[in-house]
């Protein structure tokens, strides 16, 4: 009975020790978890997917003669809106007042191109993947709910003042969030003259322009504060 007894306790023991070293072995084979601790919060780069969806279209844009007579400006481009930033109104009759994007308001935002019924340039949605349009872009005139007001319209940026330094590419003075595609507005006929640029094939826009939705004001010369040795 004593040898059967020390004969199990070794059996366990090494029983044991195969469980142990399995489980050890395991372990040392998953990869090793470091907390992180959130002390500073990252500011998530906003989606630019639009651009590079449509970048097959940069040097069509690029080529696209322009009719001189039937420009947008920024002018009509900002007198659409409530205030800068807000979406554009329709400045059109609308087809159906319950008319959504995908089989009506896309016919013609979805490429751009001259309507001749208007008589003017289409612009360009950003977001051709949100059809219900009218849940945010509300007809210019109307007769139903709305009122005049006081709003004050916050100024809008003005294009040439824009640059960190002289010659350098001018920052982003907007979000990016339901701006995703920089062809809708700076490439093709279809962009107002004043913010059209010379080069929409150079697809990665963020590459040069940086964001900045902050107003700059300017502060002189720039000059070193404090005492330095030479």
């Amino acid at each position: 009975m004593k040898r059967l007894g020390i004969i199990f306790l070794f059996v366990t023991l090494f029983v044991s020790f195969i469980v142990v070293w399995n489980i050890s072995y395991r372990t040392g084979k998953e990869e090793a978890y470091i907390p992180i601790e959130n002390t500073h919060p990252i500011t998530l780069i906003p989606s630019e997917t639009g651009v590079f969806e449509r970048s097959k279209y940069a040097l069509d844009y690029a080529n696209m003669p322009i009719d001189e007579n039937h420009q947008r400006t920024l002018e009509t481009y900002y007198e659409n809106r409530a205030f800068h930033g807000a979406p554009p109104s329709i400045p059109h009759p609308v087809a159906n007042e319950r008319s959504m994007g995908e089989d009506v308001c896309l016919k013609c935002h979805q490429n751009g191109g001259f309507v001749e019924k208007f008589d003017a340039y289409a612009p360009v949605t950003p977001h051709p993947e949100m059809v219900n349009c009218r849940q945010c872009h509300v007809a210019q005139v109307s007769t139903g709910l709305f009122r005049n007001t006081n709003f004050e319209k916050l100024k809008a940026p003005v294009v040439g003042v824009n640059n960190a330094m002289l010659g350098s590419p001018p920052i982003v003075p907007h979000q990016i969030q339901m701006h995703e595609n920089c062809l809708s507005c700076h490439a093709g006929p279809s962009a107002p003259e004043e913010i059209r640029v010379t080069h929409p094939e150079r697809i990665n826009c963020r590459q040069c322009h940086v964001i900045n939705n902050k107003e700059m004001t300017d502060i002189g010369i720039f000059k070193r504060g404090g005492d330095y040795v030479q």
